[in-house]
């Protein structure tokens, strides 16, 4: 699998600051019949950017994990419903709930006074590249570079 990621002696095309320019780029040489199947797009200079999403309060904290924590009882009920007799079933799903409520509510309790304090925020998080630079085989980098060039708004030099 790593290898259909890899190319043989990579060599620039051309450097562009959005995914979608690097994009267009490709589907013009693919459009001009260049064997884009040599060729990659690479995002680099790589950031995380973390996303604050609310401030944590332990009202949040148990409510949170007594609402995961339902969900998962549910799923557990219903599977184990499964093996209960018919005047049981109601019973089982709904201590499979109750169970997970409070699973739920320990969990989150546990984890959010392990931080003491240090963490009162939620967030989500997301790698995102700042630049996206086209690779093509050594072997093809003369053709692509040509017809790069003749891309309508594109400079003459790829690497502008």
């Amino acid at each position: 699998m790593a290898e259909i990621f890899s190319l043989e002696y990579p060599q620039s095309l051309g450097v562009f600051d959005k995914y979608a320019d690097a994009q267009k780029a490709v589907d013009f040489l693919s459009d001009k019949e260049f064997p884009v199947q040599n060729v990659l797009i690479v995002g680099t200079e790589l950031r995380q950017v973390e996303r604050v999403t609310g401030r944590l309060t332990w009202g949040r904290v148990l409510s949170a994990g007594a609402g995961s924590g339902a969900g998962f009882g549910l799923f557990v009920g219903l599977l184990l419903s499964l093996f209960a007799d018919g005047s049981s079933v109601a019973v089982t799903i709904l201590g499979g709930v109750l169970l997970g409520v409070v699973f739920g509510i320990v969990s989150g309790a546990l984890g959010y006074a392990a931080t003491r304090g240090q963490r009162d925020f939620s967030s989500v998080q997301k790698v995102v590249a700042t630049k996206y630079e086209v690779l093509v085989e050594h072997k093809f980098l003369a053709d692509g570079t040509a017809l790069l060039a003749t891309m309508p708004g594109r400079a003459a030099n790829p690497f502008a």
